[in-house]
């Protein structure tokens, strides 16, 4: 179970976003907070160069940017232990989950054009979730009674369909997903004990036809629990769209923003900028994932909305610039800025469970968290193996952190990222 209990936990709580309190502090302040910037940022400089020195990981990198100051680049270390090569902006590292606000933005776009609506139930495109059932008790067997709300697409932007997940789901419920192969996304294809995913659907649209036969874990709606809801909505977007979903990212945004290291599968061609994925076991660091023998380099099933992709600092970064700029980078306009503005907003349904959820306290827009309040204008999301990419519009900050080691929650740099960023904007000791 041991491969199996890195996976799970890479998405514990603290694996993900902490940008509260920026919002609160910024609106205290009388002039811009970038003025008080630190430019050396010596908490995170600090913080990277002391992981690395100690040999926690490998390599960390950061990528910051506020208003319309260049980027500034932190980093330290090797794309592997005992490599000799160092880490850049073009490093190549599994951003896993950092993919579903990539998603929720495809949809956004969508939106935008009048090609579906945000409440429209997904049945109008997939007419096989028409007829949804929900547990009784999700943990014991698989009853179920007749759902009575549809599945909207507001639904799967926000985790409150009343799917279920491989990394989060108990019971009959997971056998069921196992079974059928509802298992999005990959980490290693070394034989780990413990670690059976079985085969997984060879497409996005036999994911979506097994996926509609098994029943729901909550009323649609109702509450929010992390799902497979991004990678259900990669297919929604081929049908609307009539574009294999990895396409339609390609030609729609990774394309029109140069985003050209940002993959699916990566070519072996590109093996000598692509870290190495590690376990982190009891301190010791295991080579779960090698540069050199990558998963990644095979084509995967299909392309995983809500953790397929590949990226680098400096792609990430152009993602999160047009979200800053509300929709459009160097001149290219991915979306409305009405439609940014509302992806980056709250859009849970109102009345939705999100207590003691990673989410509690905030909103969650189009595949990422939102602040709400004093914290209004932030959002992004984490990855399984430590990544951790944000945006405050008010602010116009953006902030991408890069690692490479699972859980996230070993160490706590993914958590810490953003609370480094603000301590070194601010001037002042980190929290």
């Amino acid at each position: 179970m041991k491969h199996q209990r890195i996976e799970r936990a890479a998405l514990g709580r603290r694996g993900f976003l902490g940008f509260a309190g920026i919002g609160a502090v910024a609106a205290a302040l009388p002039t811009p907070l970038w003025a008080l910037a630190q430019e050396s940022y010596p908490t995170l400089r600090g913080k990277i160069n002391e992981y690395v020195a100690q040999k926690k990981l490998p390599n960390l990198l950061a990528y910051i940017a506020r208003g319309g100051a260049a980027p500034e680049v932190i980093s330290a270390g090797t794309i592997a232990v005992g490599s000799n090569v160092p880490v850049d902006i073009d490093t190549i590292y599994r951003i896993y989950s950092m993919t579903k606000p990539i998603a929720g933005m495809a949809a956004m776009i969508l939106i935008g054009e009048g090609k579906m609506k945000l409440d429209q139930p997904i049945s109008d495109f997939l007419p096989e979730f028409k007829n949804m059932m929900v547990l009784v008790d999700p943990e014991k067997n698989l009853d179920a009674v007749p759902a009575k709300n549809a599945i909207t697409i507001r639904h799967l932007l926000t985790h409150t369909a009343g799917l279920g997940y491989t990394i989060i789901s108990k019971g009959p419920l997971l056998k069921a997903y196992l079974d059928n192969g509802i298992s999005p996304g990959v980490v290693s294809k070394l034989p780990i004990p413990g670690f059976e995913r079985g085969a997984p659907t060879p497409d996005l649209k036999t994911f979506a036809e097994r996926l509609a036969k098994l029943p729901l874990i909550a009323e649609p709606g109702s509450k929010w629990s992390y799902s497979v809801s991004l990678d259900l909505l990669g297919r929604v977007i081929e049908v609307v769209s009539g574009m294999e979903f990895g396409a339609f990212l390609q030609s729609r945004i990774f394309d029109p923003l140069k985003m050209t290291s940002t993959f699916f599968q990566i070519p072996k061609t590109q093996a000598g900028r692509l870290t190495t994925n590690y376990g982190v076991l009891y301190g010791n660091l295991i080579p779960i994932d090698p540069a050199e023998d990558s998963i990644y380099f095979d084509t995967p099933a299909f392309p995983s909305g809500g953790g397929g992709l590949a990226s680098t600092a400096r792609d990430y970064d152009r993602f999160l610039a047009m979200l800053v700029n509300f929709g459009t980078l160097d001149g290219a306009r991915i979306m409305s800025p009405e439609m940014a503005k509302l992806g980056m907003s709250n859009l849970l349904p109102a009345g939705a469970d999100i207590a003691g959820t990673w989410v509690d306290g905030a909103g969650h827009g189009a595949g990422g968290r939102s602040g709400l309040g004093a914290q209004a204008g932030s959002f992004g999301w984490g990855g399984a193996a430590g990544t951790n990419a944000f945006v405050h519009t008010g602010l116009q900050l953006r902030a991408t952190g890069m690692a490479q080691y699972m859980p996230s929650n070993s160490f706590p740099f993914q958590a810490d990222f953003p609370k480094w960023v603000l301590a070194d904007i601010l001037g002042r000791a980190a929290g």
